[in-house]
């Protein structure tokens, strides 16, 4: 039900906090910021599969619009 996914390495030194707002803000997906399950977490953001098939599918859209230094 969840994806655990780490950093892409361009964004990695925002932290997961901060990398959690720029996905809500620039591509519309909300995650959970990796910091928030203890200070190992920080390199990661978990994602929850709770939507259908085609909301997941344009959000992966999104994100691949919004992470422009991929």
């Amino acid at each position: 039900m969840f994806v655990w996914a780490p950093i892409p390495e361009p964004y990695k030194e925002m932290g997961s906090l901060e990398f959690s707002k720029f996905l809500v803000t620039n591509a519309k997906v909300a995650t959970a910021p990796g910091l928030g399950f203890g200070a190992g977490g920080d390199g990661f953001v978990r994602f929850a599969l709770i939507e259908n098939e085609q909301r997941i599918a344009q959000g992966m859209r999104t994100l691949k619009r919004a992470l422009t230094k991929l």
